[in-house]
């Protein structure tokens, strides 16, 4: 049994309930609320996505390349807004932002299933010089998913 297996059925779980959610939220709660990083709904999602992205990424260079591996690093020193500014979620179409979003996290889960058991010590080294292994990392994904939903949930509730 993969030691990743009840994270990634939470993951699958919260990604089921939050998509018609997602979907039925009106434009001006999606594009217009902001929350204390100046992000909108929009491009909350659109960093989950880049999260995503990067992590398959980090995933997959952790199982083949030495360790510790040196991997660009966008989520710190300002990067992730970069990478929001530069991609322009806040004008993308709605619905594509968010079955990326839904795709993007079903398939790191099918990647973190895959992983090889082996390579889980293995570890990158973040821009802030820190190590950070394999294992660790793939926890601490849900963590972070889940604190950008509860974000995307302040900005849904807020008056």
């Amino acid at each position: 049994m993969n030691e990743f297996n009840h994270n990634n059925q939470e993951l699958l779980t919260l990604v089921d309930e939050w998509e018609s959610k997602l979907l039925k939220l009106p434009q001006e709660t999606i594009a217009n609320r902001r929350n204390s990083q100046n992000r909108t709904i929009k491009q909350i999602l659109g960093h989950m996505i880049d999260s995503a992205s990067n992590n398959t990424h980090r995933i997959i260079h952790l199982q083949y390349q030495p360790s510790p591996l040196i991997f660009p690093d966008y989520a710190n020193l300002g990067n992730n807004d970069r990478w929001i500014a530069i991609q322009n979620y806040q004008d993308e179409n709605w619905n594509v932002i968010v079955q990326l979003w839904k795709y993007s996290n079903i398939h790191i889960t099918h990647i973190i299933k895959n992983v090889n058991i082996d390579k889980l010590d293995n570890e990158w080294i973040t821009a802030l010089n820190k190590k950070v292994s394999l294992r660790s990392m793939i926890i601490d994904y849900l963590r972070h998913f889940k604190l950008h939903l509860a974000e995307v949930d302040d900005l849904i509730n807020q008056n």
